[in-house]
């Protein structure tokens, strides 16, 4: 049997004073698409930040294609680069003139320095074939400031994959975007992960498209109140005992 991808053992983590994450563990095994599910303030940004070692941890383990990440948040580089992260929101300066190709071009920079043969003529083709994979090529000449939510989502898929990676993490993808544009970008989402073999962990209020599409569910409240496949985790009672009894009757009466 193939080692899992992530490795989360009893992780525990504190915003301020504010127990956020408590003893949380999982695995997320090759080739599988997890998803985190629960109401807000459930601690799911926080988990999936403290996997990613943007924020510290008070207690646990984590490990990533099976290396410890180090409690200072320290991955090597070789680990490092097989990881793609896409944040709730996109921030950046929107005054500076960067351009669609040269943001998917970080990408491929972030990993260190390259050799000289591996330069010029492959990061130009490696950015191409990125943005060409998510029909956005012809989005290169673009400011980023300037595309629509559906574009800039595509765009950073198009800087996952301008490097081979392993692991994807996304934090509610769908945000900013409206009924069509989620519905596009999950699409395109899931033919990358057939093609790429990608393992993805994700963040996600649409409980339905995570019982339609994903392989296992995790559901938070600061701690772990169940996981396993959609149809075992994503119950009437287990609804009722992340999100309590009013969210349940609200989803319901829609």
């Amino acid at each position: 049997m193939n080692k899992p991808v992530l490795v989360v053992n009893g992780l525990t983590v504190c915003r301020e004073t504010y127990l956020a994450v408590h003893d949380v563990s999982f695995a997320v095994q090759p080739g599988m698409d997890t998803a985190i599910v629960g109401p807000n303030g459930a601690g799911k940004s926080t988990l999936v930040q403290a996997v990613l070692g943007i924020l510290p941890r008070q207690s646990g383990e984590v490990f990533v294609l099976g290396h410890a990440l180090s409690a200072r948040g320290y991955l090597p580089a070789e680990v490092r680069q097989h990881i793609a992260y896409l944040p709730q929101n996109f921030l950046f300066d929107r005054r500076i003139p960067l351009a669609v190709s040269e943001l998917v071009a970080l990408g491929w920079d972030r990993v260190g320095p390259q050799l000289p043969w591996m330069g010029g003529q492959a990061r130009h083709r490696a950015v191409r074939a990125a943005l060409t994979q998510v029909e956005a090529w012809h989005l290169r000449n673009q400011r980023v400031s300037s595309l629509s939510g559906g574009e800039t989502k595509r765009v950073l898929l198009a800087y996952c994959l301008v490097r081979p990676r392993s692991l994807l993490i996304l934090d509610e993808a769908q945000a900013g975007l409206d009924a069509l544009g989620g519905a596009e970008f999950y699409r395109l989402l899931y033919q990358l992960k057939r093609e790429q073999g990608w393992t993805i962990l994700q963040i996600s209020h649409d409980l339905d498209m995570v019982r339609r599409s994903c392989d296992r569910v995790l559901c938070l409240n600061r701690t772990l109140l169940c996981q396993g496949t959609p149809d075992h985790t994503l119950t009437t009672e287990n609804l009722v005992l992340a999100y309590g009894s009013e969210f349940f009757r609200y989803r319901h009466s829609c």
